[in-house]
């Protein structure tokens, strides 16, 4: 059994490359490669084609990753390939949600469709903030804030498929 996660962003240029990076070094680092495969894509055609954005590039070598993924948009075959879709804000969530609709005929359900910051263990809350902030006209701060978030996400979500899939 393969495990397939499609993290999703905007364009798929700072978010969702460097959630798809820290989650493959965590697959990586506990030997699950072979069970769980992971891309990223984009719920707009902005960057098709091109590289994350430099300073996502930037903050992921600082944290000796490399990333060279091209980005992609979104496609109604994502639906049926991938387990889980991972949103990384609601703005995404309900264009993933849309695009499912349109493409397939049905939004995706909870268990397999959800903001990736529900897994951040640090954002305890009562007030939780379930979106990983979009990097895009800030600064190498606000890159480093979103390098944060995603790799603590990484961690838990790992140890949720796990469980759930007695991996």
């Amino acid at each position: 059994m393969m495990l397939k996660i499609l993290f999703v962003c905007t364009g798929n240029i700072c978010r969702s490359p460097i959630a798809e990076e820290t989650f493959r070094r965590a697959v990586k680092a506990r030997g699950l490669q072979r069970v769980i495969l992971c891309d990223s894509a984009a719920t707009h055609a902005y960057h098709i084609g091109d590289l994350p954005d430099p300073r996502t590039r930037k903050n992921a070598e600082s944290h000796d990753l490399k990333l060279t993924h091209h980005c992609r948009k979104l496609s109604g075959e994502d639906f049926s390939v991938f387990d889980y879709i991972v949103a990384m804000d609601n703005y995404n969530m309900e264009n993933i949600q849309t695009i499912s609709a349109r493409s397939i005929g049905i939004k995706q359900p909870a268990e397999n469709c959800f903001l990736y910051r529900k897994f951040d263990n640090t954002n305890t809350t009562i007030d939780k903030v379930l979106e990983v902030p979009d990097p895009y006209y800030g600064n190498s701060t606000n890159f480093e804030e979103v390098y944060q978030i995603v790799n603590r996400c990484a961690e838990t979500f790992l140890d949720f498929l796990i469980i759930k899939h007695n991996l």
